[in-house]
């Protein structure tokens, strides 16, 4: 019946086959790809509102602490503990846990190359909020710094990568034993076991750079385990049994190890040097060692164009200088009148100098 036509019978029973076999990878693809998306969205969403509730929680602590100091009760720099008894300090402390937990969550559906970054907006929120409630004043500095922190968290916002590149813990194990990541781990622990025994005894109460130093590495695979743990409670979620696998317990002793080292060297340099000087300098060590990790364990870079690499680059580099601006000169008074002013003197000081002066 079909002698005249390209295919046999069997012939075109293969051909549906194929064309279904075909439409069925199409859409899984399809598919794939929309859920890339949605948990990419999903994952900026929680990044943004962890920078909301933590930079809030520093304007409910200060209020709190405040609200104790004008009743004269002792303060907690001079050992006292009568801020557990006002609520507004515990709303602040439920707001940074509720920030925490939502940018835990977002290393698990966003590139960890996008979450990172975003920190930096709890510190403009910060900064926004003391200057309505707090009657601390934001100079021309700061909202100069505030509009770069936000124009660069956007611009990084638009060229992150939008594909996921680890989706299972089996996938992650073997990423972990992957020689690029393992000769990166490596070297991060030599660095920061020279720094903690060898460097910081000698000029870690004089140079700003030692104890930093030692919170960024570190803090690179604390992220790399908070990844790793979303994931398996992803996987949790999803009905997996996770509790049985080695990886989940070992991501989270690491975790545990990292971020009290973190804490400790961290409160050590805030102890010794100006918080506006740590502030900003430990954000770009911090997030550049992310960035570091990342494009080497999750290879979330590879999957940029160039046009998006200097894109994500550009933005991060815009977000240091807004930090820098808005903590390094917030103790300046510098506004729009008294820029003015000055202005005029040094246009008045102008003729007389050049000999013009009636």
């Amino acid at each position: 019946v079909w002698s005249d036509q390209n295919c046999t019978f069997c012939q075109r029973l293969h051909c549906l086959v194929v064309n279904v076999t075909d439409h069925i990878n199409t859409s899984s693809l399809a598919m794939g790809q929309d859920r890339g998306k949605y948990d990419f969205y999903i994952g900026l969403g929680l990044a943004i509102s962890s920078s909301i509730f933590i930079g809030g929680s520093f304007i409910l602590k200060k209020k709190g602490l405040l609200r104790l100091a004008r009743k004269g009760s002792m303060r907690a720099g001079q050992g006292g503990h009568a801020y557990l008894k006002e609520w507004l300090w515990w709303a602040g402390l439920l707001s940074m846990g509720a920030g925490e937990a939502a940018n835990f969550a977002a290393y698990a559906f966003a590139p960890a190359t996008l979450v990172t970054p975003l920190g930096a907006l709890s510190v403009l929120v910060s900064a926004v909020l003391s200057s309505y409630f707090l009657t601390e004043r934001l100079n021309l500095h700061g909202k100069l710094g505030c509009l770069l922190s936000i124009l660069g968290s956007t611009t990084m916002v638009i060229h992150a990568p939008q594909e996921e590149e680890i989706s299972s813990l089996e996938h992650m194990a073997r990423k972990l034993v992957d020689p690029g990541f393992f000769i990166f781990a490596t070297l991060v622990i030599i660095v920061a076991l020279i720094f903690i025994f060898v460097v910081g005894p000698r000029h870690g109460q004089t140079n700003i750079l030692v104890y930093i130093t030692i919170c960024s590495v570190i803090g690179a695979l604390s992220v790399s385990c908070v990844k790793g743990l979303g994931i398996a409670i992803k996987e949790a979620i999803a009905g997996k049994n996770v509790v049985r696998n080695p990886l989940a317990w070992i991501l989270l002793l690491g975790l545990v190890a990292c971020v009290s080292t973190q804490i400790n060297y961290l409160n050590k340099a805030l102890d010794i040097f100006n918080t506006s000087l740590v502030t900003p300098i430990y954000y770009v060590f911090f997030t550049t060692s992310v960035l570091s990790c990342s494009a080497i364990l999750f290879k979330e870079w590879e999957h940029m164009g160039t046009d998006d690499v200097i894109g994500t680059l550009s933005g991060f580099l815009t977000i240091i200088v807004g930090i820098f601006l808005l903590h390094a000169f917030k103790d300046v008074s510098v506004s729009l009148a008294t820029l003015a002013v000055s202005m005029r003197k040094e246009e008045r000081a102008f003729p007389a100098v050049n000999g013009m002066a009636p």
